[in-house]
């Protein structure tokens, strides 16, 4: 691989050295009353890294947390735009309200995202930006833990990039009364003409708790920097999820039921319905995601008393129903497919602890998994109302199933010196029938991986963290079977014949907490092998789209730095910025070029001012670089600029006010410049001058 030029690294390392950033802005409107609750909100307990509570500080690898306060403080449209301008993270979108988060520049089925702990990713996953993200509730949300790098020893395929963990809230009451209470959530936003909205409710005591709620979304044309309102970005939301506690008082075992809910009943594809990059007509008349949902229903069961094998043991029951309904037609032609597609997956999975003297601390578990994909496609001409049969997108009742066994010990070798070290050994059972695309194939992957990480104690509040780690991720349903359009004027066909990705990553950082300064400096490199990759084959189908099929075809190194530093230099002030540069750099076929949608450098700026009681200040910039490093397929993609992304930095203020205990109004204005910009490898433009009004009243 080709050395990063020497001006432009040691500028990356000034910035990272000496911008103050933090990882996530802070976590309340009131003023911080002592530098030991300061040194608290900065060094987050988090679980995803590990799989047990652990302080960030402690934990080797690199992990972004944005807790309920910040959640609310930003008001979002997806909870993609909740890592914006994080460290190591970054954010595509196809159309409004389906982002997707990049994490070291992977995204889609190459990060896993879990919520509550069962995986959100499944069987027709693709390693692109998706839509199945925006199925999770913006507005029911407790916090997100993202980890960066390589995390298949303990959470298996996919997690290639990382993991994104949603969280949703789990209250607790005390006393023997009764309590009950509600909350009202809503946010209107000027620039897209949205409503957002949350009724919820509590109600329980000491040991029960029931919670639950709706919500709502519409939004409308999107007015983007400049003035111009984009066609096809209107959508709607609806959604409703219910939750059980039960955690008697003095005894060990604890029990939540939970359902979620949600549905996009009719999603334009706006980047498919409009003139792209050297195109004069978009790749279709028609494009409706109709609908999008998900349902999904989960048991969680703790047992916290000291077994003779555990100290304590979780078990997670799950089913999830993914609906990806399509209406398409193509530019010119009176065919309109109509698509019926769902993955039904179902887990079971159990984790154990077990604390080994003073200096080992056991983690183990297993995993099963099981995906039922459906799909069916039918073509109804619009002039003459023929209807006929056509081959589905994916091969109808496709399964894919995965058990897995995992072992992690964190050893504490010495007072300085943390250790942390796992195995796993991952085994697939994927299943195509032949369909009329001539698909027909079983397969039975199989992978052993494993990390060794450690955090070495250079003071009481600065530690050297290091790890090496490999990750994997079996080929899907997807990029086995998938057949049918794609964006960029191009057609898929199947290939039954997929080994695999894997990659060996190595990243090396430091981490430093006190009551005043949080900062973390990560430096990574990745080195992929057998890299599944959407291929040209040089054919065409008869209506002229380029054929392409996903191909073990590429390697890929990956390399960047990651920083993060937050300053309190009082307890009304507190200022922050991040700072993330990546490179990546593609082989195929004995050439050379850089890799597919690498984001540019990008990060944010801000300071937050509690002026007074219940009142709050906060000025920001997030900016990214110009990014003309593109792959071939970047060049030619319809949605990227082929002289590159430009570079762009947006001015933001936020007013917040707590009125009361119970009511909290603020007023955000974005992209005050109306400045107009697209994100590297999105779809379309990011919205212009944005004035939005939020609301949170709990009673």
């Amino acid at each position: 691989m080709r050395c990063s030029p020497p001006t432009l690294l040691a500028g990356v390392v000034a910035l990272v050295l000496f911008l103050p950033v933090p990882g996530a802005r802070a976590d309340a409107l009131d003023s911080v009353d002592d530098g030991a609750e300061s040194a608290r909100r900065l060094d987050r307990v988090q679980v995803t890294a590990t799989r047990r509570e652990e302080a960030a500080l402690e934990i080797p690898v690199a992990v972004t947390v944005v807790d309920a306060d910040e959640i609310l403080r930003m008001a979002p449209q997806t909870v993609a735009d909740l890592l914006h301008g994080e460290p190591g993270t970054y954010v595509q979108q196809t159309t409004p309200g389906q982002g997707v988060v990049v994490i070291r520049g992977l995204k889609g089925s190459e990060v896993l995202h879990l919520v509550d702990g069962f995986r959100l990713n499944n069987a027709f996953f693709r390693n692109a930006p998706n839509q199945y993200l925006a199925l999770v509730d913006p507005l029911n949300l407790a916090g997100i833990e993202a980890v960066r790098g390589p995390m298949s020893t303990l959470y298996g395929s996919d997690a290639m990039g990382g993991v994104v963990q949603f969280l949703t809230p789990e209250p607790r009451f005390t006393g023997a009364d009764w309590q009950a209470g509600g909350l009202l959530r809503g946010r209107w936003s000027s620039a897209d003409r949205s409503w957002h909205g949350r009724a919820g409710f509590e109600a329980g005591r000491e040991g029960l708790a029931i919670t639950g709620g709706v919500s709502w979304q519409d939004v409308g044309t999107l007015r983007v920097g400049g003035g111009e309102r984009l066609p096809f970005t209107q959508f709607q939301q609806r959604g409703g999820d219910l939750k059980l506690l039960l955690t008697p008082a003095g005894s060990a075992h604890a029990l939540m039921a939970s359902f979620q809910y949600s549905k996009q009943p009719e999603t334009p594809r706006h980047d498919a319905l409009v003139p792209g990059f050297g195109q004069t007509q978009p790749d279709n008349a028609e494009f409706l995601f109709k609908p999008q949902a998900r349902e999904f229903g989960h048991l969680r069961y703790r047992y916290t008393d000291a077994l003779p094998f555990a100290d304590d043991v979780e078990i997670h029951l799950g089913r999830q129903k993914v609906v990806d309904d399509r209406t398409t037609r193509d530019t010119g032609t009176p065919n309109r497919d109509i698509e019926r597609n769902a993955s039904t997956l179902r887990g079971v999975t159990a984790q154990m602890t077990k604390t080994l003297g003073e200096r080992h601390f056991l983690t183990y578990g297993v995993e099963w998994y099981d995906d039922r994909v459906d799909s069916f496609r039918e073509r109804l001409d619009v002039d003459t109302g023929a209807l006929t049969a056509r081959p589905s997108r994916y091969p109808d009742g496709s399964t894919m199933a995965s058990l897995a066994a995992y072992v992690a010990d964190d050893w504490l070798v010495t007072d300085r010196l943390d250790i942390n070290l796992g195995l796993r050994y991952s085994r697939f059972e994927i299943d195509l029938p032949a369909t009329g695309n001539g698909i027909g194939v079983s397969l039975s992957p199989s992978d052993v991986n494993g990390h060794l990480g450690f955090a070495y104690k250079l003071g009481e509040d600065l530690r050297l963290v290091g790890n090496a780690g490999r990750g994997f991720r079996a080929p899907n349903i997807f990029d086995l079977g998938s057949f049918g359009d794609r964006p960029s004027n191009r057609f898929n066909i199947p290939n039954p014949d997929l080994s695999p990705e894997t990659v060996n990553t190595f990243d090396l950082g430091l981490k430093y907490v006190d009551p005043v300064w949080q900062w973390e400096l990560m430096a990574f490199r990745s080195n992929y092998r057998d890299k599944i990759t959407s291929v040209l084959t040089g054919d065409f189908t008869d209506s002229g789209r380029a054929i392409v099929q996903s191909r073990n075809a590429t390697r890929l190194v990956l390399e960047g730095l990651e920083s993060g530093l937050r300053w309190m230099p009082g307890p009304e002030w507190q200022l922050y910025a991040t700072a993330t540069w990546m490179r990546g750099d593609e082989r195929f076929a004995g050439d050379e070029y850089p890799a597919d949608r690498i984001p540019p450098l990008f990060g944010k700026l801000g300071a937050r001012w509690a002026f007074a009681p219940g009142w709050e200040l906060e000025g920001w910039s997030v900016y990214a670089g110009r990014q003309d490093r593109l792959s071939p397929r970047d060049a030619s993609d319809a949605r990227i600029n082929p002289q590159g992304t430009a570079g762009w930095a947006t001015v933001n203020a936020r007013l917040g006010w707590q009125a009361t205990e119970a009511v909290m109004l603020q007023v955000t204005a974005a992209n005050l410049a109306d400045k107009r910009y697209r994100e590297h490898g999105s779809g379309l433009d990011e919205p212009g001058r944005n004035l939005s009004l939020a609301l949170d009243w709990r009673f």
